[in-house]
């Protein structure tokens, strides 16, 4: 659960298809138009267009098949030159090769010396262009690439936190927090609180940040064996929070990827300024909350806070913000558990009034149950603001 407030207009959505709509668009205008213009001539200079830009990508394609089989066949691609073509040479390419292999041969389509040398001029300036980088693709491009192919830093950092942490951590919390209430305070959350500050600044202790968060005591340990390291300690901090002499108490701890991110844009071999680091930590925050929002283990178990970075001179800002999401969680409304009826058949009268209707009612469920206080009886404890949980228990 993210529960961040006023998250819309901070974190950036997942690119659309709109540029693509547009460029089809377009394109089709521009042949609409062209064929107004000369009708005549429209099918034989569109095709010899089509002959220029596919003979172009071919050509292009020969080049990066020859780099990648003289230089790096042996430790890429394990000698395999199927592998090979396959990373260098677009299914697209090749049909259109093919298309034109077959026009030439068999349809019977020949060009003037003229036309020749405008596709000869056309081929030569484009892999010109493409050679010098003018025709390669623009940075939004690359990042929608590495973003639909999952290639970005902040994906890998939010995969590697919830396989090698959250997903251990998640599920055994509530059994935690139990062991921590029954012999000490309750606490205000039964939620683990990640913190996400925007600038990556993931300071030691929160009280550097907030002198009203205060360290109180850590929940019980969990210990797993895991890749060679016996007994491996996993361990959650209680934090109190002071407001207006109030206090408040939950689970809290920073989300400890974001020191690799803010470590990387300090070293100039990274190649990762501050602007991208903020993009990032964006990037990590909604992939975070996509991937622990699809795992029935973690849902509702968490709550993702993104600090702004522009509260300098606001001492108290995350007190502040961490109680505001706990109040938040107050106004949800919590359902309580299903109480399954015993395992006994009654027969229902088939016949009779509606006495017999409240005699089996009261046969399914004992008077016992329907003589105290009224509960309702629906899904498991959830958040409206969330999907429902799915286990197996019920």
């Amino acid at each position: 659960m993210c529960g961040v407030i006023g998250e819309d207009g901070l974190v950036p959505r997942a690119r659309s298809r709109l540029p693509v709509v547009c460029a089809a668009g377009l394109g089709l205008l521009m042949l609409v138009f062209a064929w107004l213009l000369d009708s005549d001539s429209f099918r034989e200079r569109a095709g010899m267009f089509l002959f220029c830009l596919t003979v172009e990508r071919f050509i292009h394609s020969m080049c990066l098949f020859a780099e990648e089989w003289l230089v790096h066949s042996r430790q890429r691609y394990h000698g395999r030159i199927n592998e090979i073509f396959q990373a260098c040479f677009q299914g697209h390419v090749i049909l259109g090769m093919c298309a034109i292999f077959l026009m030439l041969m068999f349809g019977g389509v020949s060009f003037s010396h003229e036309q020749w040398s405008t596709m000869t001029i056309t081929c030569a300036v484009y892999l010109l262009l493409n050679s010098l980088g003018v025709l390669g693709p623009a940075p939004v491009e690359i990042s929608e690439i590495c973003e639909v192919k999952k290639m970005n830093v902040a994906h890998g950092l939010a995969w590697s936190f919830y396989i090698g942490y959250l997903k251990f951590v998640l599920p055994d919390l509530q059994n935690k927090i139990n062991q921590y209430s029954s012999t000490r305070v309750k606490l205000s959350s039964p939620r683990l609180r990640i913190l996400l500050p925007l600038n990556a600044v993931v300071p030691n202790k929160p009280e550097e940040e907030d002198t009203n968060v205060v360290f109180h005591e850590n929940l019980p340990e969990l210990e797993l064996d895991i890749a060679g390291v016996r007994n491996r300690s996993f361990k959650n901090c209680v934090y109190k929070i002071n407001q207006d002499n109030k206090t408040f108490s939950c689970v809290l701890e920073y989300a400890t990827p974001l020191r690799t991110l803010y470590q990387m844009s300090q070293e100039s071999s990274a190649g990762f300024g501050e602007r991208e680091r903020k993009q990032q930590v964006l990037l990590f925050y909604r992939t975070l909350s996509q991937i622990l929002e699809n795992s029935l283990e973690c849902r509702n178990r968490y709550r993702l806070i993104l600090l702004n970075d522009e509260h300098t001179g606001d001492r108290h800002y995350l007190s502040r913000v961490i109680i505001q999401h706990l109040k938040q969680q107050d106004g949800e409304i919590h359902m309580d558990p299903i109480r399954e009826p015993p395992n006994e058949i009654h027969p229902v009268p088939e016949e009779g009034q509606i006495k017999n209707f409240r005699g089996a009612l009261y046969a399914t469920f004992p008077e016992d149950q329907m003589s105290s206080e009224p509960t309702l009886m629906f899904s498991p404890p959830q958040s409206l603001r969330s999907e429902p949980v799915e286990t197996t228990d019920y």
